[in-house]
This record gives structure tokens, sequence and C-alpha cells, in this order.
């Protein structure tokens, strides 16, 4: 007899063009507003607006923002290094992109 395991996922689905402030994000995605800023002054995020009160983050920024968490946390990277690794997260991503329009994964 075989054994199976089920996991369920639960999610919110959040649009790109949606604008989250940064104590909204900071609820979304289980970080601090302090940790946020500093992404923001690193370049992993890029939010709209001059200053913290008139941020708006995008939903691109709330998947950027749990990473960034899970990379701080995790692996306790420092803020620098949590940009270096999304931007490398991002490269990847983009050959693998590239790789499959041409057919070759």
């Amino acid at each position: 007899m075989t054994s199976s395991r089920m996991t369920l996922l639960v999610g919110v689905v959040v649009e790109e063009d949606v604008g989250l402030s940064l104590s909204e994000l900071a609820r979304a995605s289980g970080a601090d507003e302090s940790q946020l800023v500093e992404w923001v002054l690193e370049g992993v995020l890029d939010p709209s607006g001059g200053a913290p009160a008139d941020w708006r983050f995008g939903g691109a920024s709330l998947r950027r923002a749990h990473l960034a968490r899970r990379l701080s946390e995790d692996l306790e990277i420092n803020p620098p290094g949590v940009a270096l690794a999304l931007d490398l997260i991002d490269e990847i991503d983009s050959l693998r992109s590239h790789l499959r329009r041409r057919g070759a994964g």
C-alpha cells in the first residue's frame, strides 16, 4: 500500500498594480517596517513616493519582501547581501525565461 502526503497551501493573489503602504507591506510580508526601509535603501524594493509615509509598493514588492525576509531570517544575510542575492535570483529567472523562449529549457 502506498502512502501519499497532501500539502495545503493558502495564499492571496495580489495584483501588480496594487499600492501597498509601508505598514501594509510589513503586515503582508511578515517583515518589520525598519527592515523594509533598509531594503529600500539597498535597492531591494523600489517604492513610488518620496518619503516612507508616502511610499506605495506594487504586487511584485510583496514577493521580493517575502524572499528578502526569508533570506534575512533563515540564512542570516545582511541587507546588502539580500540585495545581491535577489539580484542574482532575478538574473537566473531572466536567463531561464530566455532559454524557454528559445526552446532550450
